[in-house]
């Protein structure tokens, strides 16, 4: 169930970093309420992962999956580069929580 949340909490990270932008800085009412929204929802869900993860893993597989799925949505949303170098890069970030996945040892 931990796993789950993170899981949750780094969908919702991806999706109030995504949000920032459509905010326009928190100028836009509805995009703001839903990235702040968000925000909470992810932080909370990440509490809740802590409480049986530990928490350098949670922290690092949260940020991990937050900054790939924000990169990737930025590359396909606001075309942002996607030389070779750069997917690499977010590769090895996956290959990174993976790894801290398979050696927590929790389902």
């Amino acid at each position: 169930m931990a796993w789950l949340c993170l899981t949750f909490a780094g969908l919702f990270e991806i999706g109030w970093a995504i949000g920032l932008k459509y905010s326009d800085g928190f100028s836009r009412l509805y995009a703001s309420a839903a990235t702040l929204a968000l925000m909470a929802a992810s932080v909370v869900l990440l509490a809740i992962a802590a409480k049986s993860l530990p928490i350098g893993t949670a922290y690092a597989v949260w940020t991990g999956i937050g900054a790939c799925g924000t990169a990737i949505l930025g590359m396909v949303l606001f075309a942002e580069p996607t030389g070779a170098l750069r997917l690499l890069c977010l590769a090895l970030i996956i290959a990174g929580i993976v790894g801290l996945k398979l050696l927590t040892g929790e389902a």
